[in-house]
């Protein structure tokens, strides 16, 4: 897992699709991956993103959405099958340019050493949007 995340901030800080290889976090992932997202964050889409090609689409809309992120505390439980990961992440939005620190925790099930399915839990998803929302009236980004 922690390869796994490091190759996900690589891809991320180098802009994402198109910009960075996509080859470094698929090999960490099992070819029937399924990350299931909570409603209501900036990068969550559909929700729910299928195989690696989903995965990918996903990392493409997070690195919009991200400038970089940066894993400040991990702890990991289970075995071979099953892996709890606390993580602590702090996040540079790139549309704000303002940084979170967010609690994460991820219930992540394991096939042959790759991910198979994820389902990340955020502790603060309120703070995750705010970063991501640029003040009203602001000149980077006016408002609509």
């Amino acid at each position: 897992m922690e390869k796994f995340y490091a190759a996900e901030a690589a891809y991320v800080a180098a802009g994402g699709f198109g910009k960075a290889s996509y080859d470094d976090v698929a090999v960490h992932l099992d070819p029937e991956v399924v990350l299931h997202q909570a409603p209501g964050l900036p990068f969550t889409g559909t929700g729910t993103w299928r195989g690696h090609d989903g995965m990918e689409r996903f990392l493409a809309a997070f690195s919009e959405v991200w400038e970089s992120m940066e894993f400040l505390e991990q702890e990991h439980w289970g075995d071979n099958s099953t892996v709890v990961v606390r993580n602590r992440v702090r996040f540079r939005a790139r549309a704000t340019g303002r940084d979170v620190d967010a609690l994460i925790m991820q219930l992540i099930t394991v096939r042959d050493g790759r991910m198979l399915e994820c389902r990340p839990f955020y502790w603060d998803p309120q703070a995750i949007a705010d970063a991501c929302r640029p003040p009203v009236g602001s000149r980077r980004h006016p408002a609509v």
